[in-house]
């Protein structure tokens, strides 16, 4: 009987890292592979992005709504107390030999502990690292003693998963996905990308991602103000931007960001999700 492994992933970025692993388990006989979505997959506001998954071929085994229109802190906690809510539920329908989780969010905290209570084995991707200022810091420590097995992308993060108590014979020194996926990937020339796009790359261009500082109270606003003001002393550059995930005090940032792109004529512009390709073919073109 094939290992069943079942992939949760919340997330535009974290499912574009997933991506080959899913292939690569997918492929193999030896596995049955179990795809959950979540989160923002299922948000219009963030672009359902399920339907790229689903359209890479993969079958998602649930979809799980959890994710209250809200970005507040009581929103994020209640968004995940009811990501922990359904995806019990999930679970007990697909049991799973193990589940693999990547990263930090929040969503992903609420997979751990899900699994962990239901006494299935994690398989945890990116422990280890650090993210000051940020909620996703506590997160991916909590995340990771909730693990049983343990993949992180350089050495410096495998001593500190050890040093959390892990058991060396169990955490794994594998490199980044994120690493193999470029060396893999053949990018977007830019005349493609313009196509995609429908924005010329001819002219010197920034590509910007933010996301707020989750672990401070209300602060996005005013330091997005001082990017934007930046970027103002460089009138002869077109700016395109990606907007933020959901986290506390994201949604400020994007009516800044809607704002912006509407007043300067044609010389800024905004994408939910580029996806992975496109956003790596992108940074080729940008400074």
């Amino acid at each position: 009987m094939s290992t069943r492994i079942c992939i949760i992933t919340g997330t535009r970025a974290e499912y574009g890292l997933f991506h080959p692993l899913m292939k690569e388990i997918q492929k193999n006989d030896a596995f049955q592979l179990q795809v959950i979505a979540t989160g923002m997959h299922l948000s219009p506001e963030f672009g359902m992005t399920y339907q790229v998954i689903e359209q890479d071929g993969f079958v998602i085994d649930e979809k799980v709504e959890t994710l209250l229109s809200s970005d507040t802190d009581a929103g994020i906690a209640k968004s995940t107390g009811l990501c922990i809510i359904s995806l019990t539920d999930s679970l007990k329908r697909l049991q799973p030999d193990w589940v693999v989780l990547l990263g930090d969010r929040f969503e992903t905290f609420a997979a751990a502990s899900t699994a962990y209570l239901l006494k299935i084995p994690v398989i945890h991707l990116h422990g280890g690292e650090l993210t000051e200022g940020a909620t996703d810091e506590g997160l991916r420590h909590a995340i990771t003693k909730m693990s049983y097995l343990h993949f992180t992308s350089a050495e410096e993060y495998r001593k500190r998963v050890i040093q959390l108590g892990e058991s060396p014979e169990r955490v794994f020194n594998v490199g980044a996905l994120s690493i193999d996926n470029i060396k893999h990937m053949s990018l977007l020339s830019k005349g493609e990308l313009s196509v995609l796009l429908n924005v010329s790359l001819d002219v010197p261009t920034f590509l910007i991602t933010y996301h707020p500082v989750t672990l401070e109270q209300n602060t996005s606003k005013e330091h997005f103000n001082h990017l934007l003001r930046a970027l103002d002393e460089f009138p002869d550059y077109q700016k395109i931007f990606t907007l933020p995930n959901a986290d506390a005090n994201g949604r400020v940032i994007i009516r800044m960001i809607d704002e912006y792109v509407k007043n300067q004529d044609n010389k800024a512009f905004s994408f939910t999700s580029l996806g992975q390709l496109k956003y790596l073919s992108l940074l080729q073109f940008s400074e």
